[in-house]
């Protein structure tokens, strides 16, 4: 079984207008260019700020799931008959709690929310401190079934906990999506490569992993095989990165290198 996922390699700005016309050009374009089943954006695709906004112009921004953001993305999935994966600011449910969460919305292709994710682990590293602004879930995403396989997902710096991949791995996960706004910094893209490969092959699934793009984010979005094999690769600008994806594939790899049998979990406490 294959399908045809496409990475949305996109720049969100602090105009959600704006945003939903650049998601349905992309959308369109996946459809028609390269056949779609499956198009996936970034994290917090529903609106950027700069460094130093205002917190109440964030908390203005957020909107719940019900919201008009979420909505249009929604309507644009059923519009094209594409499932579509992307990242909001939703608003919480704590008036006295000046933070948003980071959001990220899974909609089938008639446009329904299959599944939402509140992000948990935050980026509060490299001088960053995400916690100020938003605020974490309280549960790991559960994965689903797709017509494409089993569907985990993480967001961004949840890259690098290695118990998150696995959690999605043992629950059947064939693909880990990662909508990501990976900031740019010394050895940073090394990190990213080397994160989104090694989740991949420690779980012998698939990782897909959209990223931001702009004068903030490094771009160079990425699908890793369940071997570990890069099999596309954005570039630093916009761009829509195209993927076939064989669920064969996960099949295969793990009857040679069942490293999720040799498991000893008795052993990892």
């Amino acid at each position: 079984m294959s399908f045809q996922v496409v990475m949305a390699q996109l720049g969100s700005t602090d105009d959600k207008q704006v945003n939903v016309q650049k998601a349905e050009a992309a959308i369109r374009d996946a459809k028609q260019t390269y056949g779609a089943d499956l198009v996936v954006f970034p994290e917090a695709y529903m609106s950027y700020f700069i460094v130093g906004t205002p917190t109440e112009v964030k908390l203005n921004d957020a909107e719940s799931m019900a919201g008009p953001f979420v909505s249009r993305m929604c309507g644009l999935a059923k519009k094209y008959g594409v499932w579509i994966i992307f990242g909001m600011r939703e608003r919480t449910e704590d008036a006295q709690d000046d933070r948003v969460y980071n959001s990220v919305v899974l909609a089938n292709s008639d446009g329904e929310i299959v599944s939402t994710y509140r992000k948990t682990h935050l980026y509060d590293a490299f001088g960053a401190q995400e916690s100020l602004a938003i605020k974490p879930g309280d549960s790991l995403f559960e994965p689903i079934d797709t017509p494409f396989g089993k569907i985990g997902l993480l967001v961004c710096y949840e890259l690098r906990f290695p118990e998150i991949s696995r959690h999605q791995a043992l629950r059947g996960a064939d693909i880990l999506i990662v909508p990501s706004g990976w900031v740019k910094g010394p050895v940073k893209e090394r990190h990213w490569e080397s994160l989104v490969t090694v989740r991949a092959l420690e779980n012998t699934s698939y990782v897909v992993a959209c990223n931001q793009v702009n004068d903030h984010y490094i771009g160079q979005s990425l699908v890793v095989d369940p071997m570990g094999v890069v099999l596309a690769r954005g570039a630093e600008t916009e761009a829509l990165v195209p993927c076939r994806i064989d669920l064969d594939r996960v099949r295969q790899v793990r009857a040679k290198l069942p490293s999720h049998l040799h498991r000893q979990p008795e052993l990892y406490v």
